[in-house]
């Protein structure tokens, strides 16, 4: 196992996290209970003039999307094209209208979890956008879907072993170990434990958005991600 891991500009031992480092790899982020509500309002205050918007379900969403532009050396807000967490699949369908063709008539993308790409797909037929029918439909319409959801696609882009160094240079391998030990999860598939883990914790999930999505290869980025960036 590597000794450091590096982040652009960053440099960490694997041995301990920095004291910095949560607030650093969220810098620009809102985190907290108010979170969700404040991040899509302070979205909607760029979305309106832009002329592509990208709706995804939550701020890790988000924090992957921006992370994977930004390693492409594109500059989404220069382009013209906000993120938009909507705070849950279910808020996808007024953010369809308002910025479909009867509203700002901006061009439209997004990113959601299997459970919910019914919902998306009510949404898009209901904004005049299509009617849908599958996956490949939604693809069409610039919106895809995540197995399982964007965390299970990081895990199973990076593997296992990739996660955990990415978890020791950042501090939290001991946590995750403690985890594997609880008896409910004792025994239980890896990825599943690590999908469980990322979901735990107040801003765990939002910082391994950014640090998973830096660590993997390119060529390895999860296709829902990386499809999503080349549609928009």
């Amino acid at each position: 196992m590597p000794t450091e891991w590096r982040r652009p500009g960053v440099m960490v031992n694997s041995g301990a996290m920095r004291a910095d480092d949560g607030e650093d790899l969220l810098a620009g982020y809102l985190s907290g209970p108010a979170a969700a509500t404040e991040a899509t309002a302070v979205a909607l205050a760029r979305a309106d003039a832009a002329g592509a918007v990208v709706l995804v379900e939550g701020i890790s969403d988000q924090i992957a999307v921006e992370t994977l532009a930004g390693r492409r050396g594109r500059d989404l807000a220069a382009e013209g094209i906000v993120v938009l967490p909507v705070g849950g699949a279910h808020g996808v369908a007024r953010y369809l209208r308002r910025f479909g063709p009867e509203g700002t008539g901006a061009r439209l993308a997004g990113l959601c979890d299997a459970g919910e790409a019914h919902v998306v797909q009510r949404g898009l037929a209901a904004a005049g956008l299509g009617a849908p029918g599958s996956r490949a439909d939604l693809e069409r319409l610039g919106f895809f879907v995540c197995v399982e959801d964007l965390e299970d696609e990081l895990i199973r882009a990076a593997g296992p072993a990739e996660v955990m160094e990415v978890f020791a240079a950042h501090g939290d391998l001991g946590a995750f170990r403690t985890i594997q030990r609880q008896p409910a999860w004792r025994g239980k598939d890896e990825a599943a434990q690590l999908r469980r883990f990322l979901g735990a914790g107040g801003q765990r999930k939002l910082r391994y958005a950014r640090l998973l999505t830096e660590a993997i290869d390119l060529d390895r980025i999860p296709r829902p991600l990386a499809a999503l960036l080349t549609a928009v």
